[in-house]
């Protein structure tokens, strides 16, 4: 069972090779990079290359470690047994299985995504320790011990919004996925939009790396930004003339789609008026 990438996802060399040394080790894959760089994809396209099948656990502020194993409705438990419903009798029907608990009973190997882990409170992945490190965890309502039919392949994704415990990062393998350099980029592209035109791919990627590098800029522009930039370039018809921009106005063309708060926009107002004064 090895990974290598397919027609759908552009993978390095240095990720496909992360991703099959996770799963020799057993470990969990944290897979660390800019939003947008397609961390998540990542786990779908393994499953796809892999032939398995994915089960999502989409992390939010409010997810608790014990979401993804079991919760006990005790609420509904007792008003069904005010009604004097027989399903009362049975505990097992106020359990509902989390994604760990579907990953563990699954008869056959599986790939479990944690994803945005940092979302979550600072002890949430501490609280998974165990449960990923032994493949198993106890139901107290029921006295039963959930253990991995099949151990699935862990692939957990951050965004590096806060430092995750150093305890969960010592059964991790580690991967940060770097911001694609331009030929990755124009292969990512080739994925997404084949057959665009080269010269308005040399200019758009030129004008759009420029952006990334601006001094100042609060949020860089990411991959799935400069696809849906192309995409709207496209629909357009827009020559590569069309993208150039003047002293008068430094904001790309259809800047929408890669700026996206009002400081980068202003920023980018400020120097196109700094162009004109030194005229």
């Amino acid at each position: 069972m090895k990974f290598e990438g397919n027609d759908a996802y552009v993978a390095t060399d240095d990720l496909t090779i992360a991703v099959n040394a996770a799963v020799m080790l057993e470990r969990p894959l944290l897979v660390k990079g800019e939003p947008g760089t397609g961390k998540t994809e990542l786990a779908r396209q393994v499953a796809a290359s892999l032939g398995l099948r994915m089960i999502e656990w989409n992390i939010k502020s409010t997810t608790r470690a014990q979401q993804g194993l079991y919760e006990y409705d005790a609420v509904s438990r007792l008003r069904d047994s005010q009604l004097g419903d027989e399903r009362v009798h049975d505990v097992k029907n106020y359990i509902r299985k989390g994604k760990l608990w579907q990953a563990f009973e699954a008869d056959e190997k599986v790939v479990l995504l944690i994803d945005e882990v940092d979302k979550a409170d600072i002890e949430f992945p501490n609280d998974l320790l165990q449960e990923l490190d032994r493949m198993e965890f106890f139901v107290y309502e029921t006295g039963e011990t959930i253990k991995a039919k099949v151990r699935p392949i862990v692939i957990i994704t951050s965004n590096n919004e806060k430092e995750l415990p150093d305890a969960f990062l010592r059964r991790c393998f580690f991967h940060y996925i770097r911001f694609p350099d331009p030929e990755t980029m124009r292969r990512i592209v080739d994925v997404h939009h084949p057959g665009i035109k080269e010269k308005l791919l040399t200019t758009a990627l030129t004008q759009f790396y420029e952006v990334r590098e601006t001094p100042g800029l609060k949020k860089k522009p990411s991959t799935s930004e400069v696809l849906d930039w192309l995409k709207l370039l496209l629909a357009e018809d827009m020559a590569p003339d069309d993208l150039k921009r003047d002293g008068t106005n430094a904001l790309p063309k259809l800047h929408g789609a890669l700026l996206k708060n009002e400081q980068d926009v202003h920023l980018f107002e400020r120097l196109a008026f700094m162009a004109r004064a030194q005229r």
